[in-house]
């Protein structure tokens, strides 16, 4: 299979992600410091400053350090998305193309010959099920005050992935307006507890010891599932043959090829 990362965004948004977490512990530390002024202060201009400065440096730390946190959880956290997804498709055919943050708000694209895949995955580790379209968390009033700080709401995977879906197949359709892309969900720590009952989009864990598993769904796909794509002969003189979208398997290399088109892939 091959794999392509979007490596120059992971290291910078990585990067933003480490600067803010110190400027955050900065700006507390710093109106900390300022709202002791009232305790010290010798004059007028110290004490103004000591009573009017915490309420804009501390609103601005609060919202960096929010900021930090989210940015933390989707590009710094553990296990990395695109090395847990590779893990979960060992086995896939060596004619599949991953693509890892290239085509937001598709975070990844699987092509291979079980189909098209636009991927949003979930770091969370909680506790959390989905019935149909609906999705809740696990908890009471604390556990969502904690998930507000720790910026892991799972809000609806389902919805996300099929706008994911959505913008792929725009990105297809001058070349492939009949292709079919899948919206898949997988979430990547493989301490998270789900309760999944009938989900309008698949949802699967990327470690194979837990079930469902994104490796056995794609064994679990069957050829007449997917769509076949291959080359019709143009006429002489006009240029390279039109690929066209029949029933059978994904030929990956042309949709690879149409997809990288539509983008910008370094």
């Amino acid at each position: 299979m091959r794999i392509e990362t979007n490596t120059e965004l992971v290291k910078r948004n990585r990067r933003t992600a480490n600067l803010l977490f110190f400027f955050s512990m900065g700006v507390l530390i710093a109106g900390f410091l300022v709202a002791n002024l009232q305790l010290t202060a010798q004059d007028g201009i110290t004490l103004l400053l000591s009573v009017v400065l915490p309420w804009i440096v501390l609103p601005v730390g609060f919202i960096s350090t929010l900021v930090s946190v989210r940015m933390t959880n989707l590009w710094v956290r553990q296990p990395r998305p695109e090395k847990a997804i590779p893990a979960g498709l060992k086995g896939l055919s060596k004619r599949s193309v991953l693509y890892n943050y290239y085509h937001f708000p598709a975070r990844h694209v699987l092509i291979s010959p079980q189909g098209v895949f636009a991927i949003i995955t979930r770091y969370q580790d909680g506790i959390y099920s989905v019935d149909g379209d609906k999705w809740q968390s696990q908890g009471g009033l604390f556990a969502g005050i904690g998930r507000f700080f720790r910026r892991d709401a799972i809000g609806n995977p389902g919805e996300d992935a099929r706008k994911a879906a959505a913008h792929v197949k725009g990105l297809l359709a001058d070349k492939f307006p009949n292709i079919e892309v899948n919206p898949l969900v997988i979430f990547v720590d493989p301490k998270a507890r789900l309760t999944i009952n009938d989900p309008t989009v698949p949802v699967v864990y990327s470690d194979e010891n837990r079930e469902p598993n994104l490796r056995d769904y794609m064994r679990s796909l069957t050829q007449k599932d997917s769509a076949e794509i291959e080359a019709v002969p143009a006429k002489k003189g006009k240029g390279k043959p039109e690929p066209k979208v029949e029933s059978g398997v994904i030929n990956p290399e042309q949709v690879a090829d149409a997809l990288e088109e539509a983008t910008v892939i370094s």
